[in-house]
């Protein structure tokens, strides 16, 4: 039941910051995303907590409480997650391809979720690599942040970014199918609550200033040409699942 609340909690939080600002952004169609203070909150927040969890007992207990009440009664591990991750960001080049205009062309929105994903992974790569917290499993010491975590909420921003001024849902769908990302990946034990949190935080925050600085990249990199091509294609080793990027400018 705390896990369920928190989950609630952290979408209601930042689903009512989405309605309190989709307004004021519908009437800025085709602008750039201003920097606003506000928009640091709910993320900062997340990555607080987890980061004080590294060294706090009483969120260490949390932790284990949680874990135990969500695998008390588990007979069988689902790894939804493990596509869930993507769904929001791929979201939104498929409604593009089913005639659903976004915020920006397929140049520009690539462009950001790119700066994003690479913000991202190399926050939680350097994270895991140093902080050195032990799976719930006790399979690795990679546990904090959660990547899944961080790559499904970084695509539900990113998903509402783009569509907020067609359908505030568009960002509510995204960002229940990242909380419920961050769920199974406690639900089949590979990640802490503070871990989930983090990466939540780490995510939002990685879309978020690649939408900032998107200006300045695109002034710095396509001040000669509108053109780009590209491809998106996952791929799947038989032990890991990932998206491979290539791009020509």
């Amino acid at each position: 039941m705390k896990i369920i609340l928190f989950l609630l909690a952290l979408v209601l939080g930042q689903l009512t910051l989405l309605g309190n600002t989709s307004r004021k952004d519908t009437l800025q169609t085709n602008q750039e995303l201003k920097f606003k203070p506000a928009a640091l909150a709910v993320p900062s927040a997340l990555i607080t907590f987890g980061v004080i969890g590294l060294e706090s007992d009483f969120i260490k207990d949390l932790n284990s409480e949680v874990s135990e009440e969500i695998t008390e009664h588990i007979d069988k591990r689902f790894t939804i997650d493990d596509f869930s991750q993507y769904a929001p960001f791929v979201s939104v080049y498929a409604l593009n391809l089913a005639g659903v205009e976004g915020k920006h062309n397929f140049r520009d929105r690539t462009t950001i979720l790119a700066t994003a994903y690479l913000l991202m992974g190399s926050t939680v790569t350097i994270l895991k690599n140093s902080s050195n917290i032990l799976r719930p499993d006790g399979s690795s010491r990679n546990s904090f942040p959660s990547g899944h975590t961080a790559t499904a909420f970084m695509g539900a921003e990113f998903l509402y970014q783009e569509y907020k001024d067609v359908s505030a849902w568009y960002g509510i769908s995204g960002y229940l199918v990242a909380a419920g990302t961050g769920f199974f990946r406690m639900y089949n034990n590979r990640h802490w609550l503070t871990d989930v949190a983090t990466g939540a935080g780490i995510g939002m925050l990685s879309t978020k200033i690649a939408y900032w600085v998107h200006p300045f990249i695109r002034k710095t990199l396509f001040k000669r040409s509108d053109n780009i091509s590209g491809c998106i294609v996952p791929y799947y080793n038989g032990e890991q699942m990932g998206l491979g990027m290539a791009f020509t400018f």
